[in-house]
């Protein structure tokens, strides 16, 4: 089962729930900012995977960040579901608003 590590103040991580949501894709959702242990989690995982060297340097937190069943990290969720053969609903690119105050996204 694929994990979500994400908030629901977060829209791009909205959307990504109602993408998997309407492709029926079973996945569980961690809220990183109900307790510190799910934060400590994302930011062990943030802290050690390449996927995230891009996103540090540009002040971006990185979420969403979606684990698949192999352990292998996405933050760019759209990709995992065209590799996975899944219909984009909706579009990140469609969110209006943005999680950075640079408006370059959560």
């Amino acid at each position: 089962m694929i994990k979500v590590y994400g908030s629901v103040q977060c829209p791009y991580c909205m959307v990504l729930k109602e993408n998997l949501d309407r492709n029926q894709i079973t996945y569980v959702f961690v809220e990183v900012l109900e307790n510190l242990g799910n934060l400590s989690a994302f930011l062990a995982i943030r802290d050690r995977e390449p996927v995230f060297d891009h996103l540090k340097a540009v002040n971006d937190i990185g979420l969403p960040a979606l684990v698949d069943e192999n352990g292998k990290v996405w933050t760019d969720w759209e990709s995992w579901l065209r590799e996975n053969n899944y219909e984009i609903f909706i579009a990140e690119a469609s969110v209006g608003q943005a999680c950075s105050l640079d408006r370059k996204g959560c």
